[in-house]
């Protein structure tokens, strides 16, 4: 019974409470953050759970009612209002208790990269830049751009931003994968449509402590920075190449004209770097139910075409076709997509749960 799944929350919650109050814990700050962040944890469920088993004691309630001469009709009418928020109830109740992604509360590194199609694929780079440019502030983001390198007519090769916000993963972790573009490029004469794509990779911001790196395992090099066609547009050794021997990850940051900032940058990129691929491998590891739930993007799998003669844009996920690109690139609106495929992952991991 669901009920008595939401016993252990409401009583771990009465107990945190009691703890918070006491002397012992009050003194001891380490204690009382681990604590309070438990308890911020909990709080959705539990409110939730007490309107839930307060539904239920209306639903009883109004029911033995029904035969009453006077109340009777009333109970019949607050009777069906219970049961319909019941049913709403269940299904929030259901969603709480799937398994928390430990990503999902953090910032995140988005990088765009141009794939197949040369300076076409650079130019979609920009434009998909401005338009999750445009979803963080809507949702009320921060942004930063961490690393960017320009392409040859414009748009990037490739663009690393750091979003900051509450949920940030949590929406954007979808994102990740292959972009394919379709559209007639500007220096197209004869109006042939090119097909070219984008990767892009979704990292989560990671804590000191989550990732170790022994500083043996780095060459750092340093050198002058490049602008548009190769030329200095410094003439200190600002920009900082990080490779990590192990993997062969190499990150290179350019964008700040302190290298000890862009040392700082290019390490907290290679950090979500090398977290991504531990991730991916504890997936490996974990079962297919368990990958559905997290539904990362495989930046190798094409997710998304973008249309643009047909004003179409297609996320082969879900089998989800919106004729409205003009509209959700020039908005940001990629909560119109983001949404439907939210409530995907969570139906099939409720079905994988068993609730």
């Amino acid at each position: 019974m669901l009920a008595d799944k939401l016993k252990p929350f409401l009583d771990r919650y009465a107990e945190i409470n009691s703890l918070l109050s006491d002397p012992a814990i009050i003194n001891d700050i380490e204690k009382m953050t681990k604590l309070s962040k438990e308890q911020a944890s909990i709080e959705p469920i539990k409110e939730v759970a007490q309107e839930y088993l307060q539904t239920l004691d209306d639903i009883e309630s109004n029911k033995a009612l029904l035969t009453d001469p006077e109340l009777g009709e009333l109970a019949k009418d607050e009777l069906k209002s219970a049961e319909a928020r019941k049913d709403e109830l269940e299904n929030e109740i259901k969603i709480l208790l799937l398994p928390k992604d430990p990503n999902d509360d953090k910032n995140i590194f988005l990088e765009i990269r141009a794939g197949t199609g040369g300076d076409e694929a650079a130019l979609f780079v920009g434009d998909l830049f401005g338009a999750y440019i445009r979803y963080a502030e809507a949702r009320g983001y921060k942004y930063e751009i961490v690393s960017q390198s320009e392409g040859s007519v414009g748009g990037f090769k490739e663009i690393i931003l750091l979003i900051k916000g509450s949920g940030a993963y949590s929406r954007l972790k979808y994102e990740g994968g292959t972009h394919r573009v379709q559209r007639v490029p500007e220096t197209e004469s004869q109006g042939r449509v090119h097909t070219s794509a984008v990767t892009v990779a979704i990292m989560p911001e990671v804590e000191d402590s989550e990732i170790q790196i022994n500083p043996n395992d780095l060459r750092i090099d340093v050198m002058r920075s490049s602008g548009h066609g190769g030329q200095s547009v410094n003439t200190t050794d600002s920009a900082v190449r990080i490779t990590h021997i192990p993997t062969g990850i190499v990150v290179t940051n350019q964008d700040g004209k302190s290298q000890h900032k862009n040392k700082e940058a290019a390490m907290k990129v290679l950090k979500a770097r090398l977290y991504e691929m531990q991730e991916a491998e504890r997936l490996e590891k974990e079962s297919s139910e368990r990958k559905s739930q997290v539904g990362t993007g495989d930046r190798s799998g094409r997710i998304r075409t973008y249309n643009f003669p047909q004003n179409r844009i297609s996320d082969h996920r879900i089998n989800l076709t919106l004729y409205r690109l003009d509209a959700i690139m020039a908005g940001g609106l990629f909560d119109e997509i983001i949404d439907p495929l939210i409530a995907h992952h969570q139906a099939e991991a409720m079905l994988a749960a068993g609730l």
